[in-house]
């Protein structure tokens, strides 16, 4: 059977700014493929809302995918990470602390289809 691993995770307290910086979340995605050997499909979907909104982009991945929405009226960007294939641990915290200024960070972790 198949099955995968997705993780939910939800930064709090980001920099409004870098939440409406397109630069600073595909950044952000850019790194999270590149330290996982993650394989984009295509070209990433990204949508950035007119001021004040956020934005919301999608990576297809031969993988799954990763999506995120940013909200900084809110100073909050959730994420969505979904792979098929096992992947090493990822340091959410630090990622998002570090491209998005996030304070606090909450991950979940789902064991999905197969063996779950």
């Amino acid at each position: 059977m198949h099955g995968g691993t997705e993780w939910v995770v939800d930064a709090f307290g980001c920099g409004p700014d870098r939440l409406r910086d397109a630069g600073a979340v595909t950044g952000l995605l850019d790194d999270l493929v590149a330290a996982l050997a993650l394989h984009v499909v295509g070209a990433p979907q990204i949508h950035v809302f007119p001021d004040p909104g956020g934005i919301t982009a999608l990576y297809l991945l031969a993988e799954s995918h990763l999506a995120i929405h940013t909200f900084p009226e809110t100073g909050v960007a959730t994420l969505n990470l979904y792979s098929c294939r096992p992947r090493a641990p990822v340091d959410w915290a630090a990622a998002l602390r570090e491209r998005l200024g996030a304070a606090r960070v909450t991950v979940r972790e789902l064991r999905r289809g197969g063996d779950a």
